[in-house]
């Protein structure tokens, strides 16, 4: 049987019974690779391996927040994306539902959270390429380049991988974070409740004449926010990133048109926010939908990341939850004989089910209700909630705590790292 030496440059015939195999090469599973072996626990990855035409046809952004932010450094990957980062020092709410009574405006200021900056805006193909730089010069880590893992089995020993090749791989623990459709977790029996919206978001990076100064606005519209993120300076000079929530169809014909028609089409929305705009980057197209698994691990295999939760792009919460199931599964196994231990698995999933739960069905809930309802009695508490928002401090302070802060204390590598952050 070919199984994983993860102290080899490649994988060869050897035992590899105390190693850990992540099943997928995104964000997080690679963030989950490089936290187990943080903590010693020899790791394998079993996935394609990104090239730079996957990594740039990604047209999305990640909203780093604090904790996502101290795990990159923690991890060594900080300083790699510098250049590709621009901080987040506001948030701003508009409502462009065009009803009768308009709601305030609401900015939430980093400064009111005595905090510098909220986070950090990151394209998903620099965040990616600078993981799987990081991964390739670790020691501990062998990364098993395959087409797909076919098939997950698991008996109270170990895990065994059946690759597309036809080798088969086995490992002590398998981290599944191999997304929404997960063999990991199919083969783990976790059952999942799943869900769609009436919504697809249209994604790019786009040039604009006046500064985002930092902060990032969402237009809350009749089918959902339209969503602007600031970027760092282009060579013609403002920049910011798009997540344009609309009906199916009207995303669909937005990503179509011609650059001129898009570019008037987006001014048209932004409502003068940020002067003229300029070039269009690549536009993507993504159904937006929600998943939540009934637990995060079961038998040796942790879900990691959309493995086990799916969030529509509202409040920079998908990603960052992510990170913090990498992080905590790497707080879990930190100096455990056995990574796939019944109590470790158990002590993995108690440990992510209560902020996993609120922040999967506390998004749903706010997309459903909040952004989506038409009903005249939920658009009026959607008034009265913005007025008290922009009116007291106080609450603007609670509601930016519950945002950024997960549910119960910091995995460990996402506690404050020293090290200084990009401006």
């Amino acid at each position: 049987m070919a199984r994983w030496n993860a102290t080899a440059e490649t994988a060869t015939m050897s035992n590899a019974q105390t190693s850990a195999l992540v099943i997928g090469a995104g964000p997080a599973g690679l963030a989950a690779a490089l936290a187990l072996a943080a903590r010693g626990v020899p790791t394998a990855i079993a996935a394609p391996k990104p090239t730079a035409t996957s990594l740039a046809a990604d047209t999305r952004t990640f909203a780093a927040l604090g904790g996502s932010v101290d795990l990159l450094k923690a991890l060594g990957v900080w300083d790699a994306l510098s250049l590709h980062v621009a901080a987040l020092r506001g948030i701003r709410l508009i409502d462009a539902r065009g009803g009768i009574l308009r709601a305030p405006e609401v900015l939430f200021e980093a400064h009111e959270a005595d905090l510098d900056v909220f986070g950090y805006n990151i394209p998903q193909a620099a965040l990616g390429a600078a993981l799987a730089a990081k991964v390739a010069t670790t020691d501990g880590i062998v990364w098993h380049e395959t087409k797909a893992v076919t098939a997950l089995d698991q008996t109270d020993e170990n895990v065994t991988a059946t690759v597309a090749e036809g080798a088969t791989l086995t490992a002590r623990l398998a981290v599944a974070a191999d997304g929404r459709r997960s063999i990991g977790r199919s083969a783990a029996n976790i059952a999942v409740t799943a869900w769609s919206y009436p919504q697809s978001a249209v994604t790019c990076v786009f040039d604009h004449r006046r500064s985002h100064h930092h902060i990032s606005t969402e237009f809350h519209g009749p089918n959902g926010p339209l969503t602007t993120v600031p970027m760092p300076d282009g060579v013609n000079g403002p920049r910011s990133s798009l997540v344009w929530v609309e009906a199916p169809e009207r995303a669909e014909a937005l990503a179509a048109m011609s650059n001129d028609d898009f570019r008037a089409s987006l001014a048209s929305g932004l409502q003068g926010l940020l002067g003229a705009v300029g070039d269009i980057g690549l536009r993507g197209v993504f159904p937006l939908s929600g998943l939540e698994a009934a637990t995060m691990a079961q038998g040796r295999i942790a879900l990691v990341g959309e493995a086990g939760h799916v969030l529509p792009p509202i409040g920079a919460q998908g990603l960052n939850l992510g990170l913090r199931d990498a992080a905590t599964l790497a707080d879990c196994v930190d100096g455990a004989g056995d990574p796939g231990a019944p109590t470790i698995i158990a002590g993995y999933a108690r440990a992510r089910a209560s902020d996993v739960w609120t922040r999967t069905r506390g998004v749903d809930v706010l997309n459903r209700t909040l952004l989506l309802s038409s009903l005249l009695p939920i658009n009026a508490a959607r008034g009265l909630a913005l007025h008290a928002l922009a009116a007291s401090s106080t609450l603007r302070r609670m509601a930016m705590r519950q945002g950024l802060e997960p549910i119960g204390a910091r995995p460990r590598l996402m506690q404050p790292h020293a090290g200084a952050a990009p401006p």
